[in-house]
């Protein structure tokens, strides 16, 4: 029996992604004087922001340049409105139906609690696992069986949703049923290497299967 429904962040609950490349687009220019393309920005996902930086940044001023990225990453909330009405709808009719959320991103915490905060989103989850609660991040299964852990649930009953190849590689390996989504306007990949059990284009079709799920119950 379905019990927990635990997604990816950027890309799948926000349309974040874009925030997300213009922070540290103006941390490599503002620290390292260099033009990062979004795909190279991509090419470096998996650890969190603070990881990221300080594996990549020559520039030695890492705390100046974390700061940076944060300020830059509010900065992008606040110039634009990231709300999506259909995935507000969504997880407020899994709340309803009693599903437990979850969240397992390898966004730091700090920067996640940003985004809920402009989101409204801050008390909707459950469980939340960042990059900063996990030694190994995504395609690692570890986030991932944190937040099973922590909800008290088996494999079996949990659903992941990704929009990235980690996300779905993650996903197989803690054993839980995974979906691929590539619903928002901007999303980590656009071919799965690693094949979901199901993937969804739109979060009203997505809805609709678990609606009728529901009802044969």
């Amino acid at each position: 029996m379905l019990k927990a429904i635990i997604f990816d962040f950027d890309g799948t609950i926000a349309d974040t992604l874009p925030v997300c490349f213009y922070a540290f687009q103006a941390v490599f220019k503002d620290f390292d004087n260099m033009e990062c393309t979004n795909d190279e920005i991509k090419a470096m996902f998996g650890p969190s922001e603070t990881g990221i930086i300080i594996k990549n940044l020559q520039n030695k001023n890492h705390y100046q340049a974390i700061e940076h990225f944060y300020k830059k990453y509010d900065e992008g909330h606040s110039n634009n409105n990231y709300s999506n009405e259909e995935i507000n709808d969504l997880l407020q009719y899994l709340k309803k139906e009693g599903y437990k959320l979850g969240i397992v991103t390898g966004k730091a915490r700090r920067s996640l609690n940003i985004s809920l905060n402009y989101l409204n989103m801050e008390n909707m989850f459950d469980v939340i696992i960042t990059g900063d609660d996990v030694s190994i991040p995504k395609p690692h299964p570890e986030g991932i069986i944190k937040a099973l852990e922590q909800l008290g649930i088996s494999a079996s009953e949990a659903i992941f949703l990704g929009d990235s190849d980690a996300d779905i590689q993650a996903g197989i390996q803690a054993n839980v049923f995974t979906i691929g989504v590539q619903w928002l306007p901007n999303y980590q990949t656009s071919f799965f290497s690693f094949q979901p059990n199901l993937t969804f284009y739109s979060v009203s079709k997505f809805k609709d299967v678990l609606v009728k799920k529901k009802k044969h119950l």
